[in-house]
């Protein structure tokens, strides 16, 4: 069989990559984004690979960790597993085991520790510090993060079943926008690529063998999240990566060691999600390519960087590295746009469910879990679109008010406030069929504001249709 000469240099970069230092090759190649030369002028070091971005894999680990922690409460006050919930999120201790992803059967993970990918990150300070206007009590990013924590720890595995919060879904799609996107989008591609900040012609830190702007560039990169050789991948092999399934080793192992390298061959949340939508659309007409249009634009900005060769970066490069990171933003955005219009397409489908159920007298139990589970989803995804470079305005406000601060219960009470305690206040809500309409109402704004194409779990029908149909009015909002 003949190897392309450009799969072959893949190959090459990529064992280049994982293996020790003296062995770097120094070749870039147009396939996995790995193994990009020093360019650091007078650097003395012995490295030979200039990528670097293990302190955002670190963060990944520490949010998949976090999340799977959140959901072991026992409906009771737990000062240890508390304790043990902000060690992921705030502390940079040493020590820290890797809950997950873990191994899982053939699926065989490299690291155990979160020591051995990076030594003390946290989440904490590279969380949103701006206020997040669509949860009560004005808190900053971080507040509410811990906020949720502590309500974590006191639920029955995580969930307030009677204020209907999941905790474990909210925490982790907020902290993939508060920490991850934001990150990306409002920092390292944002003002990190002016010409006066990171420069190009300095080593990002002393004795780096990194510029300013290579570390920055690798950093963004780190924090979406995917295989370093994911060009090379499809996205439903790089959505199979992230689930760990058994016959998905294959595509994660590039370096065929047998076991996956968290480093560069795992897929984390925001690429998991990005495949996730490319995947259900391939061939469809309205396709998407998220993951592999912000690799590629990943990719081709660092080969703008490496060709400046430890200089400063011209104005037309800067301006070319501007255009790759105009499109990361915006494909990035879609994502979680497109992950909030998802969602709010199941909280409305759990509704219609429950509607039926509760009709019938039947038991709501199973519908209702689900229905919690996708409303956090749903809360997590809007708060973390609110966190990126671009203040959404009038729009965040519309989707703050459309969602409320917690779902419409059984009762038809929702969560309208807390009190000085920290304790839920709930009031009188919408009816049954005004909330289920204000999903509709959702989606129609994402597609309007976004232009997002993949559009999962529609809601079938117009405005006015629906209003009808479910007894309510097309102009009703949630105060």
């Amino acid at each position: 069989m003949r190897i392309s000469k450009s799969k072959l240099l893949a190959t090459v970069a990529m064992g280049a990559l994982l293996a020790p230092a003296s062995l770097h090759s120094a070749v870039a190649n147009d396939d996995v984004y790995a193994d990009f030369p020093v360019t650091v002028k007078g650097y003395s070091g012995d490295k030979r690979n200039s990528v670097s971005y293990s302190g955002q894999i670190a963060r990944h680990v520490l949010h998949d960790s976090l999340k799977k922690l959140a959901g072991k409460g026992v409906g009771k006050p737990d000062d240890a597993l508390k304790s043990k919930l902000l060690t992921y999120f705030e502390s940079g201790d040493a020590g820290r085991e890797i809950v997950a992803p873990a191994a899982k059967g053939a699926f065989a993970v490299l690291q155990s520790s979160v020591d051995e990918i990076s030594k003390g990150p946290n989440l904490a300070g590279k969380t949103y510090k701006g206020t997040i206007t669509g949860m009560p009590n004005g808190m900053t990013g971080v507040e509410l993060v811990k906020f949720w924590i502590d309500k974590a720890s006191a639920a029955d595995n995580g969930v307030d079943e009677a204020n209907g919060y999941n905790y474990p879904q909210l925490i982790s799609k907020f902290i993939m926008g508060a920490v991850s996107y934001h990150q990306a989008v409002d920092n390292y591609l944002d003002e990190n690529l002016e010409a006066d900040n990171k420069p190009n012609d300095k080593p990002y830190k002393d004795g780096a063998q990194y510029t300013g702007k290579e570390h920055s560039w690798d950093e963004a990169f780190g924090y979406f999240g995917a295989p370093a050789h994911s060009l090379t991948l499809t996205p439903a092999q790089v959505y199979a990566i992230a689930k760990q399934k058994d016959d998905a080793l294959a595509a994660a192992d590039y370096n065929k060691d047998g076991k996956v390298d968290l480093k560069t061959e795992m897929t984390f949340g925001p690429a998991y999600y990005a495949a996730s939508f490319d995947k259900s659309t391939a061939g469809k007409d309205n396709e998407t390519k998220y993951l592999h249009s912000i690799v590629q634009a990943f990719l081709d900005g660092r080969k703008v960087i490496t060709s400046a060769k430890g200089e400063k970066l011209t104005d037309d490069q800067r301006v070319k590295l501007k255009e790759h990171a105009a499109s990361i933003r915006k494909n990035w955005e879609n994502v979680l746009a497109e992950a909030s219009y998802k969602y709010a397409g199941s909280v409305y489908n759990d509704m219609e469910k429950l509607k039926t159920i509760l009709e019938a007298n039947g038991d709501t139990a199973k519908v209702y879990g689900d229905y919690v589970k996708h409303w956090g989803e749903l809360k997590g995804f809007t708060l973390a679109l609110q966190t990126g470079k671009e203040n959404l305005g009038e729009t965040a406000t519309m989707i703050n008010r459309l969602i409320g601060f917690g779902p419409l219960l059984l009762n038809q009470s929702q969560v309208i406030d807390l009190d000085s305690k920290g304790n839920y206040l709930r009031d009188q809500g919408l009816g049954w069929g005004e909330y289920m309409l204000h999903m509709a109402k959702l989606q129609k704004l994402l597609v309007d504001k976004f232009g997002i194409k993949a559009k999962s779990n529609t809601i079938s029908g117009d405005i006015s249709a629906l209003a009808k149909s479910l007894g309510a009015s097309a102009g009703a909002e949630n105060d």
